[in-house]
């Protein structure tokens, strides 16, 4: 293939001997992705790996792991997969019944029946319920099926009394859709339906009213409720109906970090007139306010990461007496907000253990601690629903840890929380659900440890490991991060990692390195763009400081990361190749001079830069793995796994990477899933093949087996 010439504004594309790969669905690139799949099992398929495969299977198919809940009305709801469901039930229960050891299941939609039925491939992408009327049951949901998993899907309106489809009802086909219930007869719909309808990014850029009755061509020749310039991340417009505060909002997203937001007042569109990096949340008569950047208003500066609030009638009017309910500080972070009928609960974290804060508005803003949060450990607390009549102020708690099985608690808040200057005392919450353990958490222990990074950061990252590991620098230890998108990696169970590193003698790490939000919208700012190495950097300086602390040492240290993290991993290859003795590079960003015109790459730019600005692609080629490979340098063992049906960033990107690791003589493993999106897995048997090869290889590679 034959590049253009560039323009002069435009920095220009090195050459590219392995565009013909870009051609996804192509009959010569596949034949290549099979030759590479065949090969990649013909080594890695032992008896020794289908026993670890069938343990990790076990894991994700076990009939004891917790079914998580949502409430709606009176019904509990829940998605649950497993070896004689692979593809999933969409099902419902009594709270009566969900506490009893073998709830009685209400199946709604059977997702293997429903693809024998229809001769299709269908994977569950979730489900959007109408609000009733006040008193009624809900009746109505719009079903969301990928046809491959990837995040093009489409919608089927279902009734839930009947637990069918609705015939003749709304019906949209697999397009990257986004759509919000209006009323009973109403959608609010944001899809492909030609020209100028989506953006660059690949997401709606118009949002049109669909009426009952008619089809995805009526909406091409009606006007825009809302629309947004095609060069911007995405557009839409979402519905309200709680009694009381019914209302319209329409969303602009210029890029991945800065928006837009709109009220509908009348016929017009009022702007929540904020700096377009402030993340705007509406409940009720409040508006919430988190800026991502400092934010000077009226002589006051609120630091990035506080989190505001103010009546929204008042902010329309005018005032901007703003309430300062949340302050961050070097070491704590606020994560999430959840609401219940009266309180407001933040999760934060604390040197990325977490901490519960319950505000009362009603109070002054009143606060009082949580005590429910073990150090080392991840708990999350949520509303169960917050309009529920009698059950408003119940909330879940979601408790987990790298070696304490995820538990599932409800607890409720009582009344007049922060009224009384003793402080109201708030009683345990009551134990609903334990996962069980699938590995000997009992011979492990979890560590704490700070590495200090190139420009002397100190950054955390958890070790997990033997209670007697020897520190003599010969443990097979796996570094995972991240490092992007504010993304936090928190404290987390996982009985697979269990089963396929640490039983097996391993030392587990996960790295907080900036680009994550472990510390707050800052520590994701700090790594933004032209300051992308500190994200290397840091994951670099966890590396070195295993090493010097005996942990491991660079040929017993192996690296893993998926989509952001495999260009993570991606370049502790091409910058860092003597740290490590192997890498897994999974469904990742690698050439980075392209990746603005591969899936949804463009809307990435506000996180890396865009590589068509001759100034910008000087800073991101430093960055770009794929245009830093070398004939002269000695990698380590590496495994680049990806999915043909990956649609947000694209198998070419690890196609291409492996192609020209190929023709340099570096000794790569390659595998392409056919299914399963950007998760690389449509069900538990292809999540067990993917968890387990990757472990598997870097095994191998640092035991001296591969």
């Amino acid at each position: 293939m034959t590049q253009a010439p560039t323009p002069l504004n435009i920095a220009p594309e090195p050459a590219d001997e392995n565009l013909w790969l870009e051609d996804i669905h192509g009959e010569a690139a596949m034949a290549w992705v099979r030759e590479r799949n065949a090969r990649t099992d013909s080594a890695l398929l032992t008896p020794g790996y289908a026993a670890l495969e069938a343990s990790v299977l076990e894991v994700l198919d076990s009939k004891d792991r917790i079914p998580m809940v949502s409430k709606r009305g009176d019904w509990y709801y829940n998605f649950w997969r497993d070896e004689t469901n692979p593809r999933g039930l969409w099902r419902r229960t009594s709270w009566e019944s969900y506490l009893g050891e073998s709830p009685d299941w209400q199946i709604l939609l059977d997702v293997d029946a429903l693809c024998e039925a229809e001769d299709a491939q269908w994977l569950w992408a979730g489900a959007s319920l109408l609000r009733p009327a006040p008193g009624q049951e809900y009746r109505r949901a719009m079903v969301a099926l990928s046809p491959d998993g990837g995040d093009a899907v489409a919608y089927r309106e279902f009734d839930l009394p009947t637990r069918s489809f609705v015939e003749g009802g709304f019906n949209l086909p697999a397009a990257k859709t986004r759509l919000s219930w209006r009323d009973a007869d109403t959608l609010y719909v944001g899809t492909d339906t030609g020209e100028g309808s989506m953006t660059t990014s690949s997401y709606p850029a118009a949002t049109r009213v669909l009426r009952r009755g008619e089809s995805l061509a009526d909406l091409t020749v009606k006007e825009p409720l809302f629309a947004v310039p095609v060069d911007h991340l995405s557009g839409g417009v979402s519905h309200s109906s709680t009694p009381g505060f019914e209302r319209d909002v329409a969303y602009d997203v210029l890029d991945f970090f800065n928006s837009r937001s709109y009220l509908r007042v009348g016929d017009d569109w009022v702007h929540i007139d904020v700096p377009d990096s402030m993340n705007v949340s509406l409940h009720h008569q409040w508006l919430l306010l988190r800026p991502r950047n400092d934010w000077a208003l009226d002589g006051a500066v609120h630091a990035a990461g506080t989190l505001l609030a103010i009546e929204l009638a008042a902010f329309l009017a005018g005032s901007r007496d703003l309430r300062t309910v949340f302050a961050p500080t070097s070491a704590q972070s606020l994560q999430s907000w959840s609401w219940t009928q009266d309180y407001l609960l933040l999760n934060l974290l604390a040197d990325v253990s977490s901490k519960i804060l319950v505000l009362n508005p009603a109070a002054d803003w009143a606060v009082q601690e949580l005590d429910a949060c073990p150090p080392l450990h991840s708990v999350d607390a949520y509303a169960v629903d917050s309009e529920d009549a009698t059950a408003g102020n119940d909330y879940w708690l979601i408790a987990t840890g790298f070696l304490t099985p995820s538990t599932v608690y409800r607890g409720t808040l009582p009344a007049g929380l922060g009224t009384h200057a003793t402080g109201t005392p708030v009683a345990p919450a009551t134990l609903v659900r334990e996962a069980p353990s699938f590995f000997t958490a009992e011979k492990y222990s979890v560590e704490q440890h700070f590495a200090v990074s190139a420009d002397g950061t100190r950054v955390p990252y958890f070790q997990v490991g033997p209670k007697d590991l020897r520190l003599d620098g010969a443990n097979p230890t796996l570094l995972s991060g991240y490092g992007g998108f504010e993304v936090s990696r928190t404290p987390a169970y996982s009985g697979t990692v269990g089963r396929t590193w640490l039983d097996r003698g391993g030392v587990y790490v996960v790295a907080n390195i900036r680009g994550g939000g472990e510390y707050g919208p800052s520590w994701h700012t700090a790594a933004l763009q032209e300051n992308r190495h500190r994200a290397y950097d840091d994951f670099a300086a966890v590396a070195r400081d295993l090493s010097a602390r005996g942990v491991a040492s660079p040929a017993h240290l192996g690296c893993a990361g998926g989509s952001n993290g495999g260009l993570l991993v991606g370049n502790m290859l091409t910058h860092h190749p003597t740290l490590f003795g192997a890498v897994s590079c999974g469904v990742p960003l690698l050439d980075m001079r392209r990746y603005t015109k591969l899936s949804a790459g463009a809307s990435w730019m506000a996180e890396y830069g865009d590589p068509d600005v001759p100034e910008q692609w000087e800073f991101i080629k430093t960055f770009s793995p794929y245009h830093l490979l070398r004939s002269d340098v000695q990698y380590p063992a590496t495994f680049i796994w990806t999915a043909t049906s990956d649609d947000r960033v694209g198998p070419v990107q690890a196609r291409k990477m492996a192609a020209r690791m190929e023709a340099m003589g570096i000794d790569v493993w390659f595998h392409e899933a056919l299914e399963g999106g950007h998760a690389g897995a449509g069900n538990n048997e292809q999540a067990a093949r993917l968890h387990t090869a990757s472990h598997e290889f870097l095994w191998r590679a640092l035991t001296g087996g591969l």
